[in-house]
C-alpha cells in the first residue's frame, strides 16, 4: 500500500492509530516541521476508527447522548459535526 493511500484510508477511520513511527516518516516524507509536524501528531493521536467510550458512573443523561451519537454519528451533515465540535472545544480544559 502506497504511502497517500495508507493515509487517505487512515483519514476514512479504515485503518488503525498510527505509530509514532509513521508519523515519524510522513513529516520527513512532506518536509513537515514544528508546528505542522505536531499537528500532524495531535491528529495522529486521536485518530481511531473504532473508539470505545466508558459511560460508567455517568448520568443516565451522559449515557444516552453517547449512544445516540454512536449510532447518529455517521447520519450527521458537517455542519452538525461542526458545530458538535465548537461545543467541545468551548468547554474548559481538563485538569
Amino acid at each position: 500500500m502506497s504511502l497517500s493511500a495508507y493515509l487517505s484510508a487512515l483519514e476514512h477511520g479504515h485503518r488503525g492509530r498510527p505509530s509514532p513511527g509513521l508519523i515519524h516518516q510522513v513529516n520527513e516524507y512532506f518536509g513537515l516541521i514544528w508546528d505542522d509536524a505536531e499537528e500532524m501528531a495531535r491528529l495522529a493521536r486521536l485518530s481511531h476508527p473504532r473508539v470505545v467510550l466508558d459511560t460508567a458512573g455517568l448520568s443516565p443523561e451522559a449515557t444516552e447522548l453517547a449512544n445516540r451519537l454512536a449510532r447518529e454519528i455517521r447520519h450527521l451533515p458537517p455542519a452538525a459535526v461542526a458545530a458538535l465540535a465548537a461545543v467541545l472545544d468551548a468547554l474548559p480544559p481538563e485538569g
